[in-house]
């Protein structure tokens, strides 16, 4: 889709955003933070999941490089060592104009479980869906 095509790509690396601008004129400013949580890997996708697992801890990471993978894609190299998942032109798009809805979502489930922007610890609340403990005895 020619609307969906990235026309400029800048990374603000002390501010930690990445600017992205369509051929249609519209712009995103994407926060490194998010970009990350909401990585297109399967290490955070599964299969099948209807939300991303949940990675807490990354407030203050940052893009080391973007890395152009043909046409249609880039491929984000993170300070955390994160490096897997194809941010495409449609991907970008839609993070961008979801970007208000899927934070908030973000933030409501960090809360949910007691994880933190701040703190890398993952519980195990976010990796299985309803876990509940086995009881002991």
């Amino acid at each position: 889709m020619i609307a969906s095509r990235v026309t400029a790509l800048k990374l603000h690396r002390g501010s930690r955003l990445l600017e992205v601008a369509f051929a249609d004129g519209s712009r995103h400013s994407l926060p490194c933070e998010y970009l990350r949580v909401f990585s297109p890997s399967a290490e955070l996708r599964g299969h099948g999941l209807a939300e991303p697992m949940l990675v807490g801890g990354k407030r203050t990471v940052n893009i080391e490089r973007v890395e152009p993978v043909g046409n249609y894609a880039v491929r984000l190299v993170f300070d955390d060592g994160h490096d897997t998942g194809l941010y495409t032109w449609e991907l970008l798009r839609e993070l961008g104009q979801d970007q208000q809805t899927n934070w908030a979502r973000y933030e409501q489930r960090l809360a949910e479980i007691g994880m933190s922007r701040d703190r890398d610890v993952t519980k195990l609340a976010a990796l299985v869906k309803n876990y509940t403990p086995p009881k002991p005895g």
